[in-house]
């Protein structure tokens, strides 16, 4: 087994300025665009956890909060939750940041699954996570009920392709 390795370790932080080409028609920022941000940050954080490459396998709890506006500032946050053998819960957050106020507010989390592969691309074990602050460990212990979700979605989904076909 791989020696644990800290949260912190993983931890990735992206800040962005929102302009007009970043929103739609309401001038509020695009959710696509934010979930690229969103997609790449948590990549940074899986390969730092694992040390190699990596690949997004899903996407879960993409909860939008509230708008981000032109000339808000977005920081993108993530860090690894949790492992399997193989795979790697990350959760990304987004707190935007009115300059003029100073307020500040989470807009958006999520939580993303990333598996890790060796170089002829299978997956690859990777180390366990150790957790450090509280909403870390709070995260890490329920960590393998969404796991296990995510596991009982994607088998349900396999089932009802193959009834399809």
């Amino acid at each position: 087994m791989l020696k644990p390795k800290a949260t912190s370790e993983s931890r990735t932080l992206m800040t962005q300025l929102i302009f007009p080409q970043d929103t739609n028609h309401y001038d509020t920022m695009f959710g696509g665009k934010l979930m690229e941000y969103m997609d790449k940050v948590a990549a940074i954080a899986a390969m730092r956890h694992a040390r190699g490459r990596v690949v997004t396998a899903s996407t879960d709890s993409l909860d939008f909060l509230a708008p981000i506006r032109i000339g808000e500032v977005i920081e993108v946050e993530a860090f690894v939750t949790w492992t399997s053998r193989s795979s790697m819960e990350i959760y990304v957050s987004v707190i935007s940041e009115n300059l003029y106020s100073g307020e500040r507010q989470t807009t958006v989390t999520a939580f993303f699954t990333f598996v890790a592969l060796d170089d002829s691309g299978k997956p690859t074990q990777v180390a366990p996570v150790e957790p450090e602050t509280e909403k870390e460990k709070a995260l890490f212990l329920s960590a393998p009920e969404r796991y296990a979700l995510r596991k009982q979605r994607k088998q349900e989904r396999a089932a009802s392709t193959k009834k399809s076909d």
